[in-house]
């Protein structure tokens, strides 16, 4: 082995221990269970007080192409404020089966909780229902029909139509009254319109004792590890419940450990594909086309995605991303016809060699999201969708490749710069589809920022094959296994 390589190893490893630590350095134990209630079937989470009597009870719901796993660090908030907790993978998310609708999530969060109310595992009268994003509205929703202690409703996903959010943009078109009791939070960083909407339901509620809140330095997201906005929870069930005034934040950092393992995840896959793919000589590299040219195929492959062609694979709007890129795989593969490889290729040692390493990649990240944040680890009706899937965004990725040409050197940065820059291109067509065509597909948008974090990485490791192989085939095979398995862990069942 190499020094480089073993220095690698090392950097990588250690990343990879402290994330872990981080992630893991307070033990809560969290049962799962299966519940049935409104034949929904939802794996949930529950945490019990150490103290082990409860002073009262939390119902939380995650957001859109979350989990169960992403609320654990907001659950053992509550845990430590000897309050039992209950959090349900919504249909369609993490453990529990789809399909999912935004109607759907709803009638099943009602469903659970008078459920836990039927058999005495709250107490509606010492229950908060809480929430984040989406969860955030289906709390204020479910506390509308069934009366509760109180909500915690966190980023609440918008209830009506704004500038900015139009009508096939909102999961919910008719925002009830919010309930007696609630607290509203948005971090600062949010998009205008949900602070401002979630300012309205405050200001709107016939019940004066609504509170709104922003929670500085934070975004979407972020908000949910926030000290701040542990404070003001730990304030409001406080004046609720009467729980502790005080209650340590959670010593676990799941996000950051979480990252720090994607980091030294990433140190480590590069020894590893160099040993996976021996280095053969390098062909004539192609010319790509011009970006207004790239930019035109791009705009027809998103009027031609509006057709329901992937609508089999049941992905919430994920099946829409199929359908755009599969498209827009096979006009440019037209375009290109002249440098498509022989199918042979597909079937060569490189080409198996990519597609096992790429393999092995998805276990591992899908181990370590598992470990530390998120439910990655594919369900078995999310591994049946696995080869259309794949297919599906296979002429993509090979186009893409095509349109690249072969990279003198890995990584290449100029290689890298016309990659972004044609992905770039592709996500604005998307948008422009959001915005101006109304296709609904908000959330594309939404998971943006996922989507550039995983680009990054897969490119790296997809310009690092072709270098290596220099086989397009090879390489569209490794980018394409990474992108399935990907939608397929953050899309939710539909």
């Amino acid at each position: 082995m190499k020094l480089r390589d073993l220095l690698q190893f090392l950097a990588g490893v250690l990343l990879c221990a402290l994330g872990f630590f981080l992630s893991h350095r307070e033990t809560y134990e969290a049962h799962t269970v299966l519940s049935t209630a409104g034949d929904c079937r939802m794996a949930t989470d529950f945490y019990e007080p150490r103290s082990g009597t409860p002073l009262g009870y939390v119902v939380l719901f995650h957001g859109l192409a979350a989990n169960k796993k992403v609320m654990a660090f907001s659950a053992q908030g509550f845990a430590s404020q000897d309050l039992r907790v209950f959090v349900p993978d919504l249909p369609g998310h993490g453990r529990t089966p789809g399909p999912f609708s935004a109607d759907r999530g709803e009638s099943c969060a009602l469903a659970f909780v008078q459920d836990l109310a039927a058999r005495r595992a709250i107490l509606p009268e010492r229950t908060i229902l809480a929430g984040h994003s989406l969860g955030g509205a289906i709390a204020i929703r479910v506390a509308a029909r069934f009366r509760v202690a109180g909500v915690i409703a966190i980023s609440p996903a918008p209830m009506h139509t704004a500038p900015g959010f139009s009508a096939e943009m909102v999961p919910f078109h008719d925002a009830p009254k919010l309930p007696p009791h609630s607290l509203v939070l948005t971090g600062e960083w949010e998009p205008g319109p949900i602070k401002a909407l979630a300012r309205q339901l405050v200001a709107a509620a016939a019940d004066p004792s609504g509170k709104y809140e922003m929670i500085p330095g934070t975004s979407h997201v972020s908000v949910l590890f926030s000290a701040r906005t542990f404070a003001a929870i730990r304030s409001w069930t406080s004046e609720l419940l009467s729980t502790k005034s005080y209650s340590p934040l959670p010593r676990n950092m799941p996000a950051l450990g979480c990252l720090l393992g994607i980091l030294g995840l990433a140190i480590l896959t590069p020894p590893f594909l160099r040993e996976m793919h021996p280095a053969v000589d390098a062909p004539p590299a192609a010319v790509p086309p011009s970006p207004l040219a790239w930019l035109g195929l791009a705009l027809v492959a998103l009027l031609l995605a509006r057709l329901p062609a992937f609508s089999f694979l049941h992905l919430f709007q994920g099946d829409y991303l199929a359908s755009y890129l599969f498209l827009l795989g096979l006009i440019v593969l037209v375009y290109r016809r002249k440098s498509l490889p022989s199918l042979g290729d597909f079937f060569s040692s490189a080409s198996l060699s990519a597609a096992a390493s790429a393999l092995v990649l998805v276990l591992l990240f899908g181990a370590w999201f598992e470990l530390t944040f998120y439910e990655a680890w594919p369900s078995a009706t999310r591994w049946l969708r696995f080869p259309a899937l794949f297919l599906s965004f296979l002429p993509w990725h090979l186009a893409e490749e095509l349109l690249l040409g072969e990279p003198r050197s890995s990584p290449s940065i100029a290689r890298l710069a016309k990659a972004f820059a044609l992905r770039g291109i592709v996500w604005a067509a998307i948008l422009v589809g959001i915005l101006l065509l109304h296709s609904g597909e908000i959330l594309l948008f939404l998971l943006i920022a996922y989507f550039v974090g995983f680009s990054v990485l897969q490119r790296l490791a997809s310009d690092l094959v072709r270098f290596r192989t220099r086989s397009p085939a090879a390489a569209a095979i490794f980018g394409a296994i990474l992108l399935t398995a990907f939608v397929l862990a953050i899309f939710p069942v539909a």
